[in-house]
């Protein structure tokens, strides 16, 4: 347990030296999108009352101030107001979240269910014709962009039949602050063909990675050794192959679902999902500096998270961490 404890600390430490590095990063990157103020007033504004608005934003305070001024709020839950919608930025992302998690977690549970199954299947049978169909596919799914697949899914399902809807995320239903729209028909007709284009190159990446491994472990002695014994092809395969590829699997799917999350974007433009990905193009296009950085610290602490819940289940998973830990201490 002290192990354990120690461990969680020291990557808890090097959490919040990430957190501080991208905060800074994504600040002072931000400062070069463009222009603020030039979004935020008309035309016939003066130049008298654009340089008053600067002042009154503290935009002409020297970018380390305004970066620890940031920096000070944040550490205090303020994550300022929005140049775009003059609304607090932290009401806008918790409006948002619901979606980009939502379409997030469907994907990853779609790549799940079809990788893995898709990965067996190609690895213990590399020669039928069902796993060169399962090849094919992922490498188209690997191959081509992510909104040449939407757009291509909007076009067949969407337009010409007709079956799907092109845009939105449908009716949703409120439970306290979280809204989800996977508790009403147009809402799970709605997520199908985003969720679908974002977990396909996910998908591929999980077959490839459960195949290469299952080959691999398929010709170990260990495995010989139970075919000896007289056991079963299924405990063989799913007894003892399958457990074994549960390590890099578990890698590969907790830092896709970061990636999910990250770079919904382009999926969410497509489809016009109401989500944090759409947000921060739109800021983006307006110079939004809170919107932009809130968002990117937001994605840097979700793969903080998820990079800290993969390594305490490869410390369940594979006993061998437990005794390297334990001898060491």
């Amino acid at each position: 347990m002290a192990a354990m404890a120690a461990f969680i600390l020291r990557r808890v430490f090097q959490a919040i030296i990430v957190m501080l590095v991208v905060s800074a990063l994504a600040f002072v990157m931000f400062k070069f999108v463009g222009d603020p103020i030039a979004q935020m007033v008309g035309q016939d504004t003066s130049l008298q009352d654009r340089a008053a608005l600067r002042e009154r934003l503290g935009l002409n305070d020297p970018i380390i101030f305004q970066y620890l001024r940031y920096l000070g709020d944040v550490i205090q839950g303020d994550f300022g107001i929005s140049f775009r919608t003059a609304r607090r930025v932290d009401v806008l992302l918790v409006e948002r979240l619901p979606a980009t998690l939502e379409l997030a977690l469907v994907a990853a549970v779609f790549a799940l269910a079809a990788g893995v199954p898709m990965g067996v299947y190609t690895g213990l049978y590399p020669d039928r014709w069902l796993s060169r169909v399962f090849q094919a596919v992922s490498l188209a799914g690997i191959s081509l962009p992510t909104f040449f697949i939407g757009i291509l899914l909007i076009l067949f399902f969407g337009v010409v039949l007709g079956w799907l809807p092109t845009f939105g995320r449908g009716e949703t239903v409120r439970i306290g602050w979280w809204s989800t729209g996977l508790l009403t028909l147009s809402g799970l007709k709605s997520v199908i063909m985003p969720a679908f284009t974002l977990g396909m190159f996910q998908l591929t990446l999980i077959m490839r990675l459960v195949r290469s491994e299952m080959l691999e472990v398929l010709r170990t002695d260990y495995i010989k050794f139970a075919r000896a014994r007289g056991l079963s092809n299924f405990a063989v395969h799913f007894g003892h192959a399958l457990k074994n590829t549960l390590v890099p699997v578990i890698t590969i799917t907790g830092l896709q679902l970061g990636s999910l999350i990250a770079f919904a974007i382009i999926t969410e433009t497509v489809f016009q999902w109401p989500g944090m990905g759409l947000l921060f193009l739109q800021a983006i296009q307006f110079a939004d500096i809170p919107v932009m950085s809130t968002y990117l610290i937001l994605v840097a602490a979700f793969f903080v998270v998820i990079n800290l819940v993969v390594d305490l289940l490869y410390y369940v998973v594979d006993p061998r961490l437990r005794l390297d830990r334990s001898l060491a201490t």
